[in-house]
């Protein structure tokens, strides 16, 4: 049961996370309300750092804060880490 709920999980998180970077960049560009960067790096640490990494990429979208141009690249490695675990002893 788990097993089959986690592609679908992690495919909303990234996609969910690539949506929030593009929509950021955009109300950064119009002066609206911002998504709260504590907000961005949960959805990274939830399971959609590969997608905020492409959306960074895409949108040129907080490149220069080194929380997200370091930290999510370590959030990213770190998730990867614990599947590669996960896969050899589960």
């Amino acid at each position: 049961m788990f097993r089959e709920f986690l592609p679908a999980y992690f495919a909303a998180a990234n996609l969910l996370a690539f949506a929030l970077c593009g929509w950021d960049k955009w109300a950064a560009k119009r002066g609206a309300r911002r998504v709260p960067e504590r907000r961005l790096l949960l959805f990274c640490a939830l399971g959609g750092s590969p997608a905020f990494l492409l959306g960074m990429a895409l949108f040129r979208h907080k490149t220069r804060k080194p929380q997200f141009f370091v930290g999510v690249p370590l959030i990213l490695a770190a998730q990867l880490a614990l599947l590669a675990l996960a896969v050899r002893f589960l």
